[in-house]
């Protein structure tokens, strides 16, 4: 808002779905740091998603993003930006590949299908992640990493597939510099004619 030619209103919301203390106070800090002024609300998000057993992380996801659209709507906003990376988009894409059957990109915004009137946007969905964490370490910022009971209570990465997708992007990379760059323009480029099978 501070640099664009558009002008715009924003309020900045935080939601936390049942962090530890210190985890709060991190964002809470981070806040501070940044001279942001954000409303913070509760929820029971990680209390519900670990009664469901197995892996909650999709559930979670979902719950979380209702929640945002719903406290938006209710403060007269008609878009959320999330801060989803470039990277994001990437491995988002190669999981659907690789664990979900399907050819699918993250978009930069779209429309919610259930919050009329409401439309996610993604402001860096071309900021690379090596950016942000390079940004983060200027500002002297921590951030929180999931910090749910799973997360905590497990290895490093809790046989998340982000990190496995994550992991072989790094391999790909030794070999083809440009991979990251392919598999984003892959989706701008699609033939038709080649593909068995679409759904609109």
């Amino acid at each position: 808002r501070r640099h664009s030619e558009v002008p715009f209103t924003i309020k900045y919301i935080v939601m936390d779905p049942g962090y530890a203390k210190p985890n709060r106070e991190l964002i809470e800090q981070n806040l501070k740091t940044l001279g942001i002024d954000a409303e913070i609300f509760e929820s029971d998000i990680f209390d519900v998603t670990t009664r469901v057993g197995g892996s909650p992380c999709y559930l979670c996801a979902r719950m979380r993003r209702g929640f945002l659209y719903n406290r938006a709507q209710e403060l007269g906003c008609n878009k959320i930006a999330l801060g989803h990376h470039f990277n994001d988009v990437i491995e988002t894409t190669m999981i659907g590949m690789l664990y979900g059957s399907q050819l699918q990109a993250m978009l930069p915004k779209l429309h919610s299908r259930n919050f009329e009137g409401m439309e996610l946007i993604r402001p860096l969905y071309l900021v690379r992640e090596k950016d942000i964490a390079a940004w983060a370490r200027y500002n002297e910022l921590a951030f929180v990493r999931c910090a749910c009971s799973v997360t905590d209570s497990e290895s490093e990465d809790f046989g998340s597939k982000r990190a496995e997708v994550k992991d072989l992007l790094a391999q790909l990379r030794k070999v083809n510099p440009q991979v990251d760059i392919n598999i984003f323009r892959s989706a701008e480029n699609v033939n038709l004619e080649t593909i068995i099978g679409y759904r609109k």
